[in-house]
């Protein structure tokens, strides 16, 4: 078992380093509060594509797989599986890299990220590989697109109905190949456009990783 982790870690960054993996996100996050949240769904409607059919819904259950070795306290490695509960989808595993330092100056934040189709038999290959679940929640909502642009409106659930908090996770996505920087413009272009409903910002994780 040692073996298959330590192998499933260097094979991933070997790919990573050989940019087998071309994938980036680009992301803004904010938060708005419920008794809001109707009035940024309306705005949207009217900015995002399809203006005239109601904005598409999501209802996914998250679990997060990490994996660790004996002599480190640390994961290697961390990969989310998500599954539709109100669709027949494939699950999706997803690789998500830490964000990339750069231009502070940069709109957005930018990190390496892998989505794959899978089977339910998934998990079964996640925990015979030696990664272990850390956590799981609920997310339901909305989801609009403009051009390459994907924008959910979600409540985050634990136990599948119980929500965290009276507020709704807003965020504003992009997959794209690298070197395509310019869509980062774009996004902050957008996100003016929802203000002062939400402020979508680059959020720096490092900052809550560090708070007692």
């Amino acid at each position: 078992m040692m073996g298959a982790q330590v192998n499933a870690a260097d094979l991933l960054q070997q790919a990573l380093s050989s940019n087998i993996i071309p994938n980036q996100e680009f992301l803004l996050q904010g938060s708005i509060l419920d008794s809001a949240a109707e009035n940024l769904l309306h705005r949207l409607r009217g900015l995002c594509d399809n203006v005239d059919a109601s904005p598409e819904t999501f209802s996914d259950i998250e679990m997060c797989f990490s994996l660790k070795l004996p002599t480190e306290k640390t994961p290697v490695m961390t990969v989310r599986v998500r599954r539709a509960q109100d669709v027949e989808a494939p699950l999706q595993l997803r690789y998500i890299g830490q964000p990339e330092l750069g231009d502070r100056t940069r709109p957005t934040l930018v990190r390496s990220s892998l989505d794959i189709a899978c089977t339910p038999h998934v998990i079964d290959f996640l925990t015979e590989m030696g990664f272990r679940l850390d956590f799981e929640y609920s997310t339901k909502g909305y989801m609009f697109r403009k051009g390459r642009m994907k924008i959910t409106v979600s409540k985050i659930l634990k136990n599948m109905t119980e929500p965290i908090s009276q507020s709704y996770l807003v965020e504003l996505s992009v997959l794209a190949p690298k070197g395509q920087d310019a869509i980062a413009e774009d996004m902050r272009i957008f996100a003016e456009q929802l203000k002062p409903l939400v402020q979508l910002e680059k959020i720096d994780y490092k900052r809550f990783a560090q708070m007692p």
